[in-house]
């Protein structure tokens, strides 16, 4: 009897020590706000800085930064993987063509890194860094503002190829909307999502087949403008993939995060296919047209959706590591 006692006693220990892991492992796969108070509390005003500093002298910076966020979550997870450089064994994620060169900001999170390591070494990981100055700038260029539950881990891995499954500019409505439900995304979160492209440019080759070569019927895509194609040609005059010309992503107010993108929509001056597809497609025509009228409620959607896309498949709790350097993993 007093054996059975003793084992009765022995797996009460043991379930409650593996309740108490559960519970331990559940608390460290959660991202939370204000995760840093305690450990780093001005590591949040010192990204914001160094993004007010930035995007002041260069407003362009900002697009970059979100654009950064949204291509290091979609591989991988939001793990800092996109701002590993190569190494002598491989090449790194920045270094494919939808990374490199239009890809802008590296030198922002390196310079809110530094300060950080500063003062709070092996502390906040570059992940978190990321996705503080995704939102920071676009409160910066748009006035949005939205919390950024933190607590990522950076991931030791990036691989050139696996940038592949990036969306494509050429992604009609229906690709893109699968390609975002991989990721736990609703496809009005992308349709949201995809108002970034209210700031930033474009390099010519990703939209000049549509100026030049459409297709055996047209020359010129038909669902374009025909006014604002003969304003792009004079910015892209061939459809040499060597162009390393820009064009603006949105016409009217290409500085300024705003809902004038979807407004641009419906006059038919979507500067990439993945763009213009939002109005043509009839699974995301009526977001658009919502999305286009009411601004301040596509704000808001805009940083709920941010915040969503921010938690995709991230390192927590023991994963991956936390980098001295964001270029590099220790």
């Amino acid at each position: 009897m007093a054996s059975m006692a003793s084992s009765s006693q022995l797996f009460s220990k043991l379930s409650c020590i593996i309740f108490f892991l559960s519970l331990s492992t559940s608390a460290s796969a959660t991202l939370k706000v204000g995760f840093y108070q305690s450990s780093c509390p001005e590591a949040e005003a010192i990204v914001k800085n160094a993004v007010d500093c930035a995007v002041s002298r260069n407003p362009g910076i900002a697009a970059g930064l979100i654009r950064m966020h949204f291509h290091d979550c979609f591989i991988r997870g939001c793990d800092g993987s996109v701002l590993l450089k190569s190494t002598p064994d491989n090449r790194a994620e920045r270094e494919h063509p939808a990374n490199f060169p239009s890809l802008r900001g590296f030198e922002v999170i390196d310079k809110a890194k530094a300060q950080i390591e500063a003062i709070c070494p092996e502390t906040v990981s570059c992940a978190d860094i990321l996705a503080f100055a995704a939102r920071d700038s676009s409160y910066k260029v748009g006035g949005i503002s939205y919390a950024v539950p933190a607590g990522r881990r950076d991931g030791r891995i990036s691989i050139k190829e696996e940038a592949n499954a990036l969306p494509l500019p050429s992604f009609n409505a229906d690709e893109l909307i699968n390609s975002f439900a991989q990721r736990g995304l609703s496809a009005a979160e992308m349709v949201t999502l995809s108002g970034a492209h209210s700031i930033g440019v474009a390099h010519c080759p990703t939209f000049s087949n549509r100026l030049h070569s459409f297709n055996a019927t047209h020359s010129q895509d038909p669902s374009m403008n025909p006014n604002y194609a003969a304003y792009l040609k004079t910015k892209c005059p061939s459809s040499s993939p060597s162009d390393q010309s820009t064009v603006a992503l949105e016409f009217s107010t290409p500085n300024r995060l705003d809902h004038r993108y979807y407004v641009e929509l419906k006059k038919h001056r979507g500067l990439l296919s993945s763009d213009q597809t939002l109005l043509s497609s009839s699974s995301t025509s009526r977001m658009v047209l919502e999305n286009a009228k009411y601004g301040s409620k596509w704000a808001v959607e805009f940083g709920m959706a941010m915040a969503k896309m921010g938690s995709i498949d991230v390192l927590t709790g023991w994963q991956g590591e936390i980098r001295r350097h964001c270029s590099f993993v220790n």
